[in-house]
């Protein structure tokens, strides 16, 4: 592994596969008909790729097809309800002033704390985890068990907790049964959050401007002869442009104190770190990378994340899979 500004990564042994940008384009495929159907296809290929990460890309290949499927009954659901009831959706416009602190779908009408479609959404929590008792790593596939065996009300209290923005955005789950509902909620959260004209003209923050959640991960999308920083809402799916020389955490602005690193592994994914509060963030280069789907590429590079936390850096925000 090699450092940017010649800081290194010394004692890792990953194995060294160059990824250049140049990779010739499939021919004669199916282009993928929906947003899902990239992520899988990318971690199926990521899998191949990195045996080391074959596992965990496995499972989230699963938990995509139950997620692609959850939208589509979310989206018929939706389309099937009174205006009374699909008017909960907030004409939320943001204005560039501070981060949206608010709450989603359905709570601004009423006062409610829970989404209008929480009915469609509790008849698929079963299955969801039935899949993760299956498929997942041993100690997400005890919880599921343990959860699927405890009354149907408290799924509910897990659900609205999880769904409801955090009081204190500085926050971030800690209890292992509530990245599952997190998981299980996501395409719901990405459904809500496209259908809300946001406006971010002259939005500053690190916090997403939707669920004001902190960022799971960077992108670096091509601009000109260089690239933009994105920063990425894992929950939502948000988007939206960030400082690049700026640390999300702790907002360090002195490049001395915000080292970043690569590895040959994945020369197209940045660890960017923070020397003030410690904390890193995953940052996927499409510039260099065009193949790439950033929320699947940012799971199969796990070793980059044991190299950053044996260094003492904490991630700025856990992925949905809570690593």
């Amino acid at each position: 592994m090699r450092g940017i500004g010649n800081r290194d990564f010394p004692g890792t042994r990953l194995r060294t596969r160059p990824v250049a940008s140049g990779w010739p384009k499939p021919h004669n495929r199916r282009v993928a008909e929906t947003l899902w159907q990239q992520r899988i296809r990318r971690a199926e290929t990521l899998a191949a790729q990195h045996p080391f990460a074959g596992q965990i890309l496995g499972f989230y290949i699963h938990i995509a097809r139950f997620q692609q499927d959850l939208y589509r009954h979310i989206e018929r659901a939706s389309a099937s309800n009174s205006p009374e009831r699909s008017a909960g959706v907030p004409p939320a416009v943001f204005h560039g002033k501070e981060p949206a602190s608010r709450p989603l779908s359905g709570q601004q009408d009423a006062g409610a704390t829970f989404p209008p479609e929480l009915p469609e959404l509790l008849s698929s929590f079963p299955r969801f985890l039935e899949i993760v008792e299956k498929q997942a790593p041993a100690r997400l596939a005890q919880i599921a068990r343990a959860l699927s065996q405890s009354p149907s009300a408290s799924w509910t209290d897990l659900l609205n907790n999880a769904w409801s923005a955090p009081d204190q955005p500085s926050e971030q789950p800690s209890d292992p049964s509530e990245f599952l509902a997190l998981t299980f909620l996501q395409p719901y959260a990405e459904f809500i959050r496209s259908r809300v004209p946001l406006q971010l003209e002259g939005y500053t923050y690190s916090l997403c401007p939707f669920c004001s959640r902190k960022p799971a991960l960077a992108v670096l999308r091509p601009l000109g002869e260089g690239a933009r920083r994105n920063l990425l809402c894992g929950f939502c799916l948000c988007e939206w442009e960030f400082r690049r020389i700026v640390c999300p955490g702790c907002d360090e602005k002195d490049h001395a104190k915000l080292p970043v690193y690569t590895a040959a592994e994945f020369p197209y994914i940045r660890v960017e770190c923070c020397d003030t509060c410690h904390t890193y963030i995953k940052s996927i280069d499409l510039s260099k990378n065009g193949l790439a789907d950033p929320l699947v590429d940012e799971l199969a590079s796990v070793p980059l994340d044991l190299w950053a936390q044996d260094r003492g850096y904490a991630k700025l925000h856990p992925n949905l899979l809570a690593m």
